[in-house]
């Protein structure tokens, strides 16, 4: 049985250090601690900063008249609940976890976003089958962004 005092202290390391989720294993025994996705909102106005010069931003427009297309073919968009970088492989030599024609379901991992040198795996909450990809391998995403466009 793990010491509760020991709980604790990894409550305390995720909330200096802003970590969503962390899980660890010792023997037999394993912890897995996750935030609720009410302290990712937080990171919300960050998200509005500029971002790198030389990154093409597209104007709001664009991205509202996507959204509703996305809704008009009743397809369930996965959204970013962080701002990191996106890895769509658990390294650069594996398959991605996800690509156009996967079958996915609820608790599928999807893609990595990586975020304080943190590796958070994202799930699909949803079930059904990728349609389209909407990040490169290593690009730069914000909070709430579309990731995966999925028809249920």
């Amino acid at each position: 049985m793990m010491d509760l005092k020991k709980v604790k202290d990894v409550i305390d390391l995720m909330k200096e250090n802003d970590l969503v989720e962390v899980e660890i294993v010792d023997g037999e025994s394993k912890i897995h601690l996750k935030r609720p996705q009410a302290q990712t909102a937080m990171m919300q106005p960050v998200a509005m900063a500029p971002g790198p010069v030389g990154q093409p931003v597209s104007p709001p427009s664009a991205a509202a008249e996507t959204a509703e297309s996305a809704e008009e073919s009743g397809l369930v968009d996965v959204k970013s609940p962080i701002i990191g970088t996106f890895y769509q492989a658990p390294s650069p030599d594996s398959e991605p976890f996800a690509s156009v024609g996967t079958r996915v379901e609820s608790d599928t991992v999807v893609c990595i976003i990586e975020a304080m040198k943190v590796m958070n795996e994202i799930k699909a909450e949803t079930g059904g089958t990728v349609v389209e990809v909407c990040c490169k391998d290593g690009q730069a995403v914000e909070y709430g962004q579309v990731l995966f466009r999925v028809r249920p």
